[in-house]
């Protein structure tokens, strides 16, 4: 997709509009427009790519979200290595006091504690079966899975005198010489990189040392290649069950009273939303054994699911630890959810460049060609992947797609990023107008559905640097991405919007009405509520009558939209009162929209909703038959009537109920010699579409013809006697 003009992203906010000309009415425009896309294909492109946390069930974002309410959060961070248990467990690891607990004895009381709620994960005992042997073992795994916890409780189960924590720096080389007393010894996060690895060489002297004061070693790292012929133990989390089973006990609770809680629906939210920490549900653990019943206390459990996540995602963020670049994937991730993971990571790296170029702006942006393990990125991200069939216009494509485990990650991680770092915004907007750009319909729709979510949390910083840039482009590309961006805001609760666009559909930009009028025809359906605005808003607009012929076209595909949201039967309705009291510009444009609904083969269309359900209501039948009298009878509009009926007629074809529709329908719309005629001619050289034989419906539907009325000829332009109707 060709990029928009460099002054589309500089343009001003509505409130001081600069309005380019627009093109010509008749003749080329002064830049080549692009090719434009009809607005069922571009419906149907938004469905399709849209993430399903906007546009399907988890629109609320995964139930703890009410109303798109935000909750506040409490407690602590989960930064760093936190391992099992609450505030008190948090303590045990020998790195918040003072200096005499920075390298000594961890007090016993401490372990006994932690053993008291410490849920054992599968790995457990051959651990503990191998540092038994061994005397050294290295327990390898991934932030926050509860490393330095299992240390300890490894050393507590073998029944040492005391355990004792070593500084954190204390690096390969000087390991052995810190061995000097009996018992168990901690070492977190040693310290490795390609330069400083630990080998075998390494643990072989610190396990003589062990064997000499009758001690043992457990030391924790993370993932890491700097391994140097060490086999470490490949460390996995304990089931968040299981740990919230363990501190319950803890906490007094019968096992009766366990499963009851277990079983209650904001705790199976909580367990099934992915890969919990041990912290995670440690903190949870007061909370539900606190719960008496009430629907206050139901409320509480509902928001700790939706404060852990936000609590993660300001810790990501915020974590000096984190690279640039492993920040721009979560972010990217974000952006991408549910989709293959190789463009999340492709465009992880342009928003790494952006970030560069923001932070070290006199430094050329660099990426390292080859980076992180995909696990290992997933991991981090708490997210997983999995091969499924994306559907492209060539067929059904394998991909690996990846998505976070909790599900209102991605909506937490953009408002987090959008309002609690401002200063990172000139580099996500610039990614924003990048992917916008992009030739892939699933990008293009993400930027939008990003935008979206931004938009909710920060609806004027949001209008002013994005959206109404893309708004008044001259390029059809952009203006659709704004369209999409309004459209998915107003499904996330972003406020005024159906204000706004009923604002644009009359205002003096010509580009600012194209996308008013074409966010409308993609929410009605989304929206059924919001069809009747929808409706009047278009109107206001055909009521001007100065609208160009690609306007008028917008404005007919648009409204022909609005038949397929909500109730049809009052759609109809709407549009009859509309023929016989309102301008002519709008009954042309109510006449044009039905015609264009009714020219649609595809599933779900009109013909199959009147067989269903309109045949069988007098009124809708009555509205429909008008409608159709109407458009055959007046010249503007009969060659396209023609083509829509014969549409129908193929339709019929396929399904009995629809030539069980037609045959009370025709009866209807043949009241004059003139419309005998019309529609005896369209059956008698109706062609069928494969290019085999005359279709054998077109003698069944001729019978159904009543002849002509001889009192009556010419067009059929009398109102329905059944209107005006209250």
């Amino acid at each position: 997709m060709t990029a928009a003009p460099q002054q589309d992203a500089a343009t001003p906010p509505p409130s001081q509009p600069s309005i380019p000309p627009e093109p010509p009415r008749d003749g080329p425009a002064a830049e080549p427009e692009e090719q434009t896309q009809e607005a069922r294909a571009a419906q149907r492109e938004l469905v399709a790519h849209a993430p399903d946390f906007i546009l399907g069930a988890a629109s609320s974002f995964g139930g703890s979200l009410v109303g798109g309410a935000q909750h506040g959060v409490s407690g602590g961070s989960v930064g760093r290595d936190v391992i099992m248990g609450g505030k008190t467990e948090i303590h045990h690891h020998g790195t918040a006091t003072g200096p005499s607990h920075f390298s000594g004895e961890i007090p016993r009381s401490e372990l006994d504690d932690l053993a008291a709620t410490y849920a054992e994960s599968p790995a457990f005992e051959d651990a503990l079966q191998r540092l038994r042997d061994e005397r050294v073992l290295v327990v390898a795994g991934a932030h926050a899975t509860g490393r330095r916890a299992a240390a300890l409780m490894l050393l507590h189960r073998l029944g040492v005198p005391a355990v004792r924590v070593l500084q954190p720096e204390t690096g390969p080389s000087v390991l052995a010489g810190q061995l000097t007393q009996p018992g168990g010894h901690v070492l977190s996060d040693m310290p490795l990189s390609r330069n400083k690895p630990l080998r075998e060489a390494h643990v072989y002297a610190a396990r003589e040392q062990l064997i000499g004061v009758d001690g043992y070693l457990v030391i924790t790292v993370e993932n890491s290649p700097h391994l140097l012929g060490v086999t470490p133990c490949r460390w996995e989390t304990p089931r968040s069950e299981s740990v919230l089973r363990a501190h319950l006990v803890a906490l007094g609770r019968t096992p009766e009273d366990i499963e009851k809680l277990l079983a209650l629906g904001p705790v199976q939210s909580f367990l099934d939303h992915g890969r919990q920490r041990p912290a995670e549900a440690a903190g949870f653990a007061p909370q539900l054994a606190a719960y008496d019943g009430s629907e206050q206390a139901l409320g509480r459990l509902t928001d700790f699911g939706l404060a852990t996540v936000e609590k993660q995602c300001r810790t990501w963020l915020s974590e000096p630890a984190l690279t640039l670049r492993d920040k721009a994937f979560l972010i990217s991730l974000a952006v991408f959810d549910q989709a293959p993971y190789v463009l999340a990571a492709e465009l992880a790296d342009q928003l790494f460049v952006h970030f560069q170029r923001l932070q070290h702006p006199e430094d050329p942006p660099q990426i390292p060609v080859f980076g992180p393990a995909m696990d290992d990125r997933l991991q981090l991200a708490r997210a997983t992947g999995e091969w499924r069939d994306e559907h492209t216009e060539w067929g059904r494509v394998p991909q690996y797609m990846a998505c976070f485990a909790e599900g209102r990650t991605p909506k937490a991680l953009l408002t987090e990023v959008w309002t609690g770092h401002p200063s990172a915004r000139p580099a996500l907007v610039s990614w924003l107008k990048q992917l916008a750009r992009d030739g892939r319909p699933l990008v293009r729709t993400r930027a939008a559905a990003a935008t979206a979510l931004l938009a909710a949390s920060d609806l004027a910083s949001t209008m002013a640097l994005l959206v109404d840039g893309w708004a008044v482009s001259r390029s059809f590309g952009p203006r659709v991405t704004a369209a999409n961006t309004l459209t998915l805001a107003e499904l996330c609760g972003a406020p005024v919007v159906v204000h706004l666009l009923s604002q644009w559909c009359t205002d003096a930009h010509w580009a600012r009405r194209w996308t008013a009028i074409r966010a409308f025809a993609l929410l009605a359906p989304l929206r059924p509520d919001l069809a009747g605005p929808a409706l009047d808003a278009l109107m206001a607009r055909a009521r001007a009558d100065d609208s160009s012929e690609a306007e008028r076209h917008n404005l007919i595909e648009s409204t022909a939209l609005l038949l397929s949201a909500g109730s049809r039967g009052e759609m109809l309705s709407e549009l009859v009162r509309l023929l016989y009291m309102d301008t002519p510009a709008v009954r042309s444009l109510a006449l044009a929209a039905f015609v264009r609904a009714c020219d649609n083969a595809e599933e779900g269309g009109l013909v199959e909703w009147y067989a269903e359900s309109g045949v069988h209501s007098e009124d809708w039948s009555q509205d429909l038959a008008t409608l159709w009298r109407t458009a055959l009878g007046e010249r503007a509009h009969t060659r396209q009537a023609l083509d829509a009926l014969r549409t129908w007629v193929y339709v019929a074809e396929r399904h009995p109920e629809a030539e069980h529709a037609l045959h009370r329908l025709l009866p209807a719309l043949s009241r004059t010699a003139t419309d005998h005629e019309r529609l005896s001619h369209l059956l008698h050289t109706l062609r069928p579409q494969d290019g085999g034989p005359r279709p054998e419906i077109a003698d069944r539907l001729l019978t159904a013809l009543r002849p002509a009325s001889p009192h009556h000829d010419g067009p059929y332009a009398e109102p329905s006697p059944a209107y005006p109707r209250s």
